[in-house]
């Protein structure tokens, strides 16, 4: 036992002079630091903004050396080992000299001392102090990449290369920011940006605290369209680079991004659970609904599940194949545009018009859709368009009568207006995509929607240390 004791006191008092001889280093460095900012100073009485400017302008020489010194002290074995085994052939290497590398964070340019094994037999070689540190491929590290990535999912890739300039000191241009973020969103899959099933049971829990009846998550799907560019138009067009600026031979046009979104009713308020917008067909969301149902990513036993939608036949569709005995709803708000179409086409008078349409809409309203239906029945068309539109909102009602019973849909809490759902539309497609002058390559869109997805799905972070993951898991 009293081995033992002089062993453990003996390791604590190694321990104890390391951190004391860390923290010596650290201070002399921080001391160096400071003698260069006392230097910038006036010799006057300096303001607050000549004490600030060079502060901020050398304030990543001190938080890179800092951690550059941490780094060196901590892994001194890593950095003076002399052999290492062949991860394929499991030879013994000897270490060749050490090999400098710069990797750039968001507290600065950190140089890295490493020795470098080479297998000749597997024409293999290894940085044993990068795999050890988690280093990244290039210069630009992971909390780099993803502050970059961060900027471009949000503004012109322009604006965001100069902003994250100022911000961080690094210069970056418009087309590296273009290159991270394509290679982070590269092969997303919904399963990827989806939250997993604790997080989101963890945001019905807190939704549901205090109430009687399980909350209602909603199911909204729709599509917005986007301004796109054909693959053809790749490429620098032919002819001398200093001319006139001409119309881009290409021609546009705007594709639809459909997409879905789960969301807690809150009282007056929703809680985001997880969305999903591709450039893609109905059949292809069909599919990324049923990995989310396979995955078991939805709690549907913990709550009450509700599918709002207009009209569109492809929606209805994956519901009822999916989620069929989930409550679903024809949004009322729709209903209301096919109603105010009939009164327009109907009656001259606007007044008449007005009351026609608002009577009608209070008999939705309480649930009286056969009465809507009966009325429109009994309508006497005043012309060719009024024929036309009474035709179009009668069948619109008839084929989703079962999805109009919004008296009993207000009483169980349910929605009736698929508001959450183009909210979602504006700010995970329109606010980025939708920008004077943008036109996107399908892929490049649905690369951005994806990552737009992942930061509002609250997993945009997970996104850039899925490489190392994998190779881990492999």
């Amino acid at each position: 036992m009293g081995c033992a004791a002089k062993v453990i006191v003996l390791d604590d008092v190694r321990a104890s002079q390391q951190r004391q001889a860390l923290r010596q280093q650290l201070h002399a460095h921080f001391d160096r630091w400071l003698d260069e900012i006392e230097a910038e100073f006036p010799e006057s009485e300096p303001t607050l903004a000549q004490v600030s400017e060079p502060i901020w302008r050398l304030r990543q020489k001190l938080t890179a050396g800092v951690a550059q010194t941490i780094v060196a002290h901590t892994h001194t074995e890593e950095q003076r080992r002399e052999s290492l085994r062949c991860a394929t052939c499991e030879r013994l290497l000897r270490a060749r000299p050490a090999v400098s590398r710069i990797a750039q964070t968001m507290i600065g340019d950190i140089e890295v001392q490493r020795p470098y094994f080479y297998c000749h037999h597997c024409h293999r070689g290894r940085y044993p102090l990068d795999e050890v540190l988690g280093l990244s491929a290039g210069r630009m590290q992971l909390d780099v990449q993803q502050a970059a990535v961060d900027l471009a999912t949000e503004l012109p890739y322009e604006t965001a290369a100069t902003l994250f300039g100022h911000l961080s000191g690094m210069p970056v241009s418009s087309e590296r920011m273009h290159t991270l973020t394509n290679r982070a969103a590269e092969g997303l899959s919904v399963l990827e940006v989806a939250p997993s099933r604790d997080e989101i049971e963890q945001r019905v829990a807190q939704v549901a605290a205090g109430r009687f009846r399980r909350p209602v998550l909603v199911l909204g799907i729709d599509g917005a369209y986007v301004p796109s560019r054909p693959e053809s138009a790749r490429g620098r067009r032919p002819g001398q680079a200093r001319q006139r600026a001409r119309r881009a031979q290409w021609r546009h046009e705007w594709r639809e991004a459909k997409g879905f979104r789960f969301y807690l009713l809150d009282g007056d308020r929703i809680v985001h659970v997880l969305s999903w917008h591709q450039v893609q067909t109905d059949d292809d969301l069909g599919e990324a609904l049923q990995q989310v149902k396979e995955a078991g990513v939805i709690p549907e036993d913990t709550v009450r599940l509700c599918v709002i939608g207009d009209g569109a036949e492809w929606i209805w569709k994956h519901v009822q194949a999916l989620f069929p005995h989930a409550c679903q709803v024809l949004d009322y708000y729709h209903c209301s545009e096919y109603l105010h179409k009939v009164a327009k086409a109907q009656y001259s008078a606007p007044l008449q018009a007005v009351e026609w349409v608002e009577a009608t809409l209070t008999r939705l309203y309480i649930g009286k859709v056969g009465w809507v239906l009966g009325g429109l029945r009994r309508m006497q068309p005043t012309s060719e368009e009024a024929l036309k539109a009474i035709a179009n909102c009668w069948v619109y009602l008839n084929d989703h009568r079962g999805r109009t019973h919004y008296r009993k849909f207000r009483r169980g809490g349910y929605p009736l207006g698929s508001g959450g759902m183009e909210s979602s539309n504006k700010f995970i497609c329109h606010v980025r995509l939708k920008r004077s002058g943008a036109w996107w390559y399908e892929v490049n869109s649905n690369q951005m929607l994806a990552l737009r997805c992942a930061k509002y799905n609250g997993t945009f972070h997970q996104l850039f240390t899925r490489d190392q993951r994998q190779k881990s898991e492999a």
